[in-house]
């Protein structure tokens, strides 16, 4: 199974190929798409993403997660979830998220079973 592409990426939108919903902010891996809603963990800006926010995609079987913090890198990755991911074996990429989506579609373009979590706004 393959990870779907990011078919587009605006300010607080983003449309994930072969799905018809438009996402603020979204979680993806190889097979399948979800938005990811910040309140089913209590995910702030600070301290940032949370390891509870990438266990999700973790569990997919991803050998690389990639995690846009935002338009301005507004959200925080602290080290505990980096750490956590790598405990995994999950090779992990931060970037702002414009570079974060290109990074994510090239890994999937050369069939890497990549995850990501983005956030589309500031």
């Amino acid at each position: 199974m393959s990870s779907p592409k990011i078919a587009s990426l605006s300010w607080g939108h983003m449309k994930v190929e072969d799905c018809s919903t438009t996402y603020k902010d979204c979680k993806v891996w190889p097979g399948g798409s979800r938005a990811w809603d910040w309140r089913e963990t209590g995910t702030e800006h600070s301290p940032g993403v949370q390891p509870a926010d990438v266990e999700e995609v973790a569990k997919k079987g991803v050998q690389t997660l990639v995690i846009g913090r935002g338009m301005s890198e507004a959200l925080k990755v602290p080290a505990s979830t980096v750490d956590y991911l790598k405990s995994q074996g999950i090779n992990v990429v931060v970037l702002q998220t414009e570079q974060a989506v290109k990074e994510y579609n090239a890994l999937a373009a050369k069939g890497v079973k990549v995850g990501g979590v983005f956030h589309s706004t500031c």
